[in-house]
């Protein structure tokens, strides 16, 4: 089987829990004797000969050129939006799928303009159209919804006529399969896309790739880490990831417990947000209490080991539709402590597996903070039981091939309606 994976952004020093994803999900589909094909666009003078393989073991990712069709839009905030997407649009898309030989199913990982050009030429081809919602659609706070469009309303859209035109407003109502990570989001997609074929499908990842121990690759990258009570966030800097409201719970929490150590782990993709976070970190005196670890690729031993020296994995999140790092936290055999998402209401199981807050209510953060730091053993019973969660439930190889059967089950329905037409 041949599957063309539609792929919002691909930029290596962006890299995210979406992409994370989709990697293990690619990985999981070849070692069920699939083939995966992944497209993703080249924006903005990016070097045309940068052709990097998704996943190991896979042919390089298929680059098409595409545009953020905005007139008049600064380019700092253009920069801000292409670094969680986009409504892009493209040309080459087209002729690159339609020219792709053997081609069994469409799968998009990508909505608006270029999930809408996948479905179109899926039903030129008569090949089943599969989307995944990644980043959330319904399902998304009030501020992060605020966000989204005020950086999308800044300029002319030329783009909408064409939007228009491939129908991509109508992209849920006419996909043959719609997949979500998340209750919520699947329950709300029902509600407006009456009759759609929506499916929770959380994501994976190799779970023994986290088990193996890598703190001595964690402890070389990162001396300051040594004896140090380490909490790790895991997610790009940026409003939505919400590290900024850490830094200010972590002065007090300094003040009661003087050895810990706070990773941030990921790329910033805002640099204003980035500047502000630095900023905050000084004024409030925590230079040697924050550690900018930067970006660490997933599945990195670096990255693994600050996993397995971390008392908790902390999720400050305002919106996640999912949360990957709480997988890879529990792996790594680390419980978690995660604002109260929809993503992590359906995965932390509380006092069982981690600890989840409100983000108003920073006096029950402290005292699940607290209880990490001062009871470890109790910690690594949540950790434990994280860790065989993973393994019955989310390891890449058994999502992989429920996902699959999916695709058999669309390619048939389709062969089916064929022949009786």
């Amino acid at each position: 089987m041949r599957i063309a994976h539609l792929l919002r952004k691909y930029d290596l020093a962006e890299w995210g829990g979406t992409e994370t994803a989709i990697c293990q999900l690619t990985s999981g589909l070849r070692s069920h004797g699939a083939e995966s094909l992944v497209y993703a666009p080249r924006i903005d003078g990016a070097d045309p000969g940068a052709e990097w393989a998704f996943a190991e073991g896979e042919r390089p990712v298929r680059r098409f050129r595409a545009w953020m069709p905005v007139w008049r839009m600064e380019p700092e905030r253009k920069r801000k939006l292409l670094a969680v997407g986009g409504n892009l649009l493209s040309f080459d898309l087209f002729g690159s799928l339609l020219a792709e030989p053997e081609l069994d199913v469409i799968h998009s990982h990508a909505l608006g303009r270029i999930g809408a050009i996948g479905r179109t030429v899926a039903g030129w081809r008569r090949v089943p159209f599969v989307v995944t919602i990644h980043g959330g659609v319904y399902d998304l706070s009030a501020q992060v919804r605020a966000s989204l469009h005020d950086s999308s309303s800044k300029g002319w859209d030329w783009g909408r006529p064409f939007g228009m035109l491939l129908r991509a407003r109508q992209l849920l109502s006419e996909a043959d399969a719609v997949i979500t990570c998340n209750a919520r989001e699947a329950e709300l997609i029902s509600e407006r896309h009456p009759g759609r074929r929506v499916l929770i499908q959380p994501h994976g990842i190799p779970a023994a790739r986290y088990s193996a121990d890598q703190r001595t690759a964690a402890l070389s990258a990162f001396p300051a880490v040594a004896g140090r009570e380490l909490f790790v966030v895991v997610g790009r800097i940026d409003p939505v990831k919400n590290q900024r409201w850490l830094v200010d719970q972590a002065a007090d929490l300094v003040r009661r417990h003087p050895q810990l150590l706070v990773a941030l782990v990921g790329p910033c993709t805002d640099r204003a947000y980035g500047d502000e976070l630095e900023a905050a970190i000084a004024a409030r005196g925590l230079r040697n209490h924050v550690l900018l670890a930067g970006r660490l690729p997933p599945g990195d031993p670096r990255l693994i080991g600050l996993l397995q020296l971390a008392r908790s994995v902390v999720v400050p999140s305002l919106s996640e539709t999912f949360g990957l790092v709480i997988l890879e936290a529990w792996a790594a055999g680390t419980p978690v402590l995660s604002s109260r998402t929809s993503g992590a209401r359906g995965l932390v199981e509380d006092g069982v597996t981690g600890r989840l807050f409100d983000l108003d209510d920073p006096a029950a953060f402290h005292a699940a903070a607290d209880r990490f730091l001062a009871e470890p053993a109790e910690g690594s019973l949540m950790g434990a039981e994280g860790r065989r969660r993973v393994f019955a439930e989310f390891d890449t190889g058994i999502l992989a091939g429920r996902m699959l059967r999916l695709y058999e089950e669309l390619i048939r329905n389709r062969h089916a309606l064929r022949h009786s037409a």
